[in-house]
């Protein structure tokens, strides 16, 4: 990666063509440019053969492609992978392929760290040490082993997706548009916390999936987990989501981290049910996943997740209990660091 050149990959057609005009080339190679980066992925512009010589040298000049591959990566029994991957200032970020069956999802970070500062999370444990620009998020994609196989991109990595939200438009963009890599917003997943202003951009700009990190409805245990609550009620975000259709080819769902004995039983379950905008919702029960600085939380047992769903189910929501991936190479839901040298990493 060449820091004295601006990448080009992270860049939208509009600002593509900019650059095919800054260097003297006309409009027309801008679309040349996105065809290279996102349909053929070449991490060099002399690569650029429909490009005149004298234009790639000028090119070469300002810009670089701004591909590079992960610095280490970590494989779990389960076929989970986690990528290590620069992210400048010595800092790094963690993205993890998970192949199942037919499909091959990729979750990607989108900050340094995380501001959100939930309680159980390694993430935001760490801190904030600044957003991931739009080439260092699309990167993950384009240059993880066999990127071309990829079937579905969560963001649901490090950082909050919605705090950066700009560049994950860009991003969302780059996936979605004829001019990158063409796939159906169907394809593509953000969670958040709930950013209710962010969110509702998301919402009207975008038909991409939304997945709201949940955890808790009732707001007064909410908020020793999630500072957000005190801010961003879920209550009001999940008033605010009943102004979209999720009736159809768009989804939205609900993630439920468990904890024993402090939002599991049917009681929270009824809450929970009671802030579900409709019964489109679905709703993934996820088993916590300790953190060595959090000793007091512990996961729910299978009987108590089982009762959950199942009340759930009966009242008319669909709900399902995850299957935890990655957990035995830290990464699974909440356990992303983003460390250099972590032991075992090759």
């Amino acid at each position: 990666m060449n820091n004295d050149k601006k990448p080009l990959a992270g860049m939208t057609l509009e600002e593509l063509q900019d650059v095919a005009r800054e260097v003297g080339l006309p409009k027309f190679a801008g679309k040349q440019l996105a065809k290279w980066i996102y349909e053929k992925r070449v991490t060099s512009i002399d690569d650029m053969t429909d490009i005149s010589k004298v234009g790639r040298e000028r090119l070469a000049e300002r810009y670089d492609v701004g591909l590079y591959p992960p610095m280490k990566s970590t494989s779990s029994a389960d076929g989970t992978v986690k990528y290590l991957f620069d992210a400048g200032d010595g800092k790094a970020v963690e993205t993890v392929f998970i192949p199942d069956d037919d499909r091959a999802t990729l979750c990607i970070s989108s900050q340094r760290g995380c501001r959100m500062n939930c309680y159980f999370c390694m993430t935001g444990r760490q801190g904030f040490h600044g957003n991931l620009t739009s080439n260092q998020i699309i990167n993950q994609v384009l240059s993880v082993p066999g990127s071309e196989q990829l079937t579905n991109v969560v963001f649901m990595g490090m950082g909050e997706p919605l705090d950066n939200y700009d560049q994950v438009l860009k991003v969302i963009k780059i996936l979605t548009e004829p001019w990158g890599l063409a796939w159906s917003p169907k394809r593509v997943t953000v969670s958040t916390v709930g950013l209710k202003p962010e969110l509702r951009l998301l919402a009207e700009e975008t038909s991409v999936h939304i997945a709201v990190s949940v955890h808790d409805a009732i707001a007064e245990e909410r908020a020793q987990l999630m500072p957000i609550e005190q801010l961003h009620s879920i209550k009001g975000v999940m008033e605010m989501l009943s102004d979209y259709d999720f009736a159809h080819q768009r989804r939205l769902s609900v993630e439920y981290i468990m904890w024993q004995w402090f939002n599991d039983d049917i009681h929270h379950a009824e809450a929970l049910r009671e802030i579900l905008p409709d019964e489109h919702v679905r709703v993934n029960l996820i088993r916590y996943h300790p953190v060595p600085e959090v000793a007091k939380l512990r996961t729910s047992s299978d009987e108590r997740m089982a009762a959950f769903r199942d009340y759930l189910n009966a009242h008319g929501v669909t709900c399902t209990i995850r299957r935890s991936r990655g957990e035995d190479i830290s990464a699974a839901c909440g356990q992303l660091a983003g460390k250099v040298g972590r032991k075992g990493e090759k």
